[in-house]
């Protein structure tokens, strides 16, 4: 039996292999790129820089740019967590607080004490790390909305924060600890500032981008991140085909505790002494910052390289507003902007990647 030749000029249909899969077929860059959670960031990074280039004679000084990445960096080592948090599905507002918490417990242990400052620092490490425990057991155990659960962390801190310096100490502040064993080697690692050619750069830069490196792998390379993108798509979708969701979202709220504590002790080795009002207010920013750089609020999507180019934007506006002389007010409006700005365009930005899949 004789064989029918397709008609001349035409094209026969490429055959798949057997068994082929079409997740795996060749995804084009500008496909990828537009798939990527921070490009809508780095398109609002790239715009705010250039708007302060021009308005800011000094905006492009080494010294100036180093100030911004410690902005950026000191807001950046708990967005990063937070990102991650909220790619799982969930929030932390009692994140701010926790930072001030962790240096005011390293300060007091260590003075009321009279032991080594690293004593302190460890104490503090154990005693944070449990306060995200606390906050991912009680969401796990009472299925309430983490925003209820946070936030009623965020008052008990607050109010430990205040009754327990206020008590130890007779003041809102801590006592000073610069002259105690060991201070000066924790300060070296938290609060210590190095040099390159004529730029001086602050260690928190280095943590920044140590954790951004780290939760990247951890979202890119690890079963654990799969095991947040699938919690934060849909918990019950993720149980049923075996994702730990109780031990995730535990291990992710310790994540949010961990940046703290690094922040915590960064604040009192900087400045030897601890308000205890300090850093309520500042878990909206670390939000902002995450939703800037890609995260949805609906979870199960994002990434750890958007919330730091979130963090890099929020160090240019603060900063650039200085340098370009003009009133620190209107930094909040800048802010507010920005973030609508940003989620409309993340908005978008996703829901072109997925029209052309």
């Amino acid at each position: 039996m004789s064989a029918t030749a397709p008609p001349a000029g035409t094209r026969q249909p490429d055959k798949q292999p057997a068994g082929s899969d079409e997740r795996l077929l060749r995804t084009s860059p500008l496909r990828k790129l537009m798939g990527r959670p921070e490009l809508g960031s780095v398109v609002g990074a790239v715009a705010v820089f250039i708007f302060f280039s021009i308005v800011a004679d000094s905006f492009l000084q080494a010294s100036s740019f180093s100030t911004v990445l410690y902005a950026a960096s000191t807001l950046g080592i708990m967005a990063v967590p937070v990102a991650l948090l909220m790619i799982g599905g969930e929030f932390d507002l009692s994140a701010g607080v926790l930072v001030t918490s962790s240096a005011l417990i390293s300060s007091m242990i260590s003075y009321q004490m009279t032991v080594n400052v690293w004593v302190g620092v460890f104490v503090s490490l154990v005693v944070t790390l449990a306060v995200g425990v606390f906050n991912g057991f009680m969401l796990t155990r009472t299925k309430l909305p983490s925003f209820i659960i946070t936030l009623g962390t965020f008052l008990m801190l607050t109010g430990l924060n205040l009754g327990f310096t206020k008590l130890i100490s007779g003041t809102v502040s801590t006592k000073s600890i610069a002259d105690m064993e060991g201070f000066a080697s924790a300060k070296r690692l938290f609060a210590s500032q190095f040099t390159i050619g004529d730029v001086t750069l602050k260690v928190t830069i280095l943590w920044w981008f140590a954790l951004v490196a780290l939760a990247t792998w951890v979202l890119l390379r690890t079963r654990f991140g799969n095991w947040i993108f699938a919690v934060g798509g849909g918990a019950d979708a993720a149980r049923a085909v075996g994702v730990p969701v109780n031990r995730t979202k535990i291990g992710l709220y310790m994540g949010v505790a961990f940046a703290a504590w690094v922040s915590g002790q960064h604040l009192l080795f900087s400045f030897d002494v601890v308000q205890s009002g300090e850093g309520v207010g500042n878990e909206l920013t670390y939000i902002i910052a995450a939703v800037i750089g890609g995260c949805l609020i609906t979870g199960g999507y994002g990434s750890a390289i958007g919330s730091a180019v979130g963090a890099f934007i929020f160090g240019m506006t603060s900063k650039g507003i200085v340098y370009a002389e003009w009133n620190p007010d209107w930094f909040k409006f800048f802010l507010g902007a920005m973030l609508l700005l940003a989620t409309l365009l993340n908005a978008w930005v996703r829901k072109r990647a997925e029209a052309s899949k």
